[in-house]
């Protein structure tokens, strides 16, 4: 079997797919991409069982077959190649794979194709067509909030919502909680899913800038999604996702409109000196000012500032961990943002004052018991 291939284009599709594939799989066969030619068409797989991602280009070949190519040597031989047209011939006996280019030949050895798992198929499933756009920002703002814990799968994934008003996107790790809402996405059925964070930070890195449909299918089991040449199919995470509207406060009597850059500057600057294990930072409202102050008993670090802010409601002192409302603020892109409090002891809400009218996005953020110095 043979076949010739622009060396450039098939770094690229090859470099789209790439993620999916560790470096000590279940399975070693997954080690290596699935090549498949049929009828000049060259579709190439890497799979890590429970995502695999699939893309596909035109080649020169006359006939069809299949070879399992080992993915790392194959993409540094071609990310050290200069544009050019490249030959793979294959022997369908022992496996092994010549390339052969302008000035050189490499040969690698291959493994039989049958020996690569299947990929799942969506059958009786649903459908629905998102922009590429507006999936981007609702995984970037999401996937941040997820749990690393595996004793929690749950968590470990992102909720997708789907009913016939709108389409919603929660992470939650226990400490934080992030609700994603569109009201321009929406589906003629009502469907729930929860998408394994690999997967999305996959999709997020090989999706499209401008707005390209990205088409979502999905059974009970597994989600597909399609766009441009390039198709990923995930396997869902099959557990309860916690019951996250009980946890939103909804009386906030304490209201604090902020510029998000100062607050974000700021806390950049105090979280230099809060305690390395707990990250904790103390915000306290008086009347229409914020102070933030931070300190570290062990090294004797301590940092306060002063920011102005409009504040309706009475005087509050609450602790939170530094390291998530930096990287809440810093994935809102509103010029002020609320915040919304209620008591030391409960959650506080991060709101964007100017958004897309076509979107809701809702942080929150558990607090962190205060030690009382003064």
């Amino acid at each position: 079997m043979k076949f010739i291939v622009s060396s450039s284009a098939l770094l690229k599709q090859l470099s789209a797919i790439n993620g999916v594939i560790t470096t000590n799989p279940v399975v070693p066969i997954l080690e290596n991409f699935l090549f498949e030619i049929d009828e000049g068409l060259l579709t190439v797989t890497a799979s890590d069982l429970q995502t695999s991602m699939i893309t596909s280009l035109e080649v020169e070949a006359k006939e069809s077959g299949n070879i399992a190519v080992p993915a790392k040597i194959l993409l540094e031989t071609l990310k050290n190649l200069p544009e050019q047209p490249v030959t793979f011939s294959i022997d369908k006996e022992t496996y092994s794979i010549e390339i052969n280019s302008d000035n050189g030949r490499y040969k690698l050895a291959g493994e039989n194709a049958t020996d690569f798992p299947k990929v799942p198929s969506v059958t009786e499933g649903y459908s629905i067509d998102i922009s590429s756009d507006i999936l981007g920002k609702a995984i970037s703002n999401t996937i941040f909030a997820t749990s690393s814990d595996e004793l929690r799968p749950a968590m470990t994934g992102v909720y997708l919502i789907l009913n016939d008003s709108s389409t919603t996107f929660v992470a939650t790790d226990g400490h934080r909680l992030i609700r994603y809402r569109r009201v321009d996405v929406v589906s003629d059925m009502d469907n729930v899913m929860i998408i394994p964070r690999k997967a999305l930070n996959l999709l997020k890195s090989t999706l499209p800038a401008d707005s390209t449909t990205v088409r979502l299918e999905y059974n009970v089991s597994n989600a597909y999604f399609k766009f441009n040449q390039i198709q990923m199919i995930c396997r869902l995470i099959d557990e309860r996702y916690p019951d996250y509207e009980n946890v939103i406060p909804v009386n906030n009597s304490n209201n604090v409109v902020i510029d998000r850059l100062e607050l974000l500057s700021s806390l950049k600057r105090i979280a230099i000196y809060a305690n390395k294990t707990t990250h904790q930072v103390r915000l306290k409202v008086t009347g229409s000012e914020l102070l933030i102050s931070a300190e570290d008993l062990d090294f004797s670090n301590e940092a306060s500032e002063r920011l102005s802010c409009e504040h309706d409601g009475e005087d509050i002192e609450i602790g939170f961990n530094a390291r998530f409302l930096l990287e809440m603020l810093g994935n809102i892109v509103s010029k002020e943002i609320t915040l919304q409090l209620s008591a030391p002891n409960r959650a506080g809400l991060i709101l964007p004052n100017e958004s897309d009218e076509n979107e809701d996005i809702l942080m929150l953020v558990m607090p962190v018991m205060l030690s009382n110095y003064v």
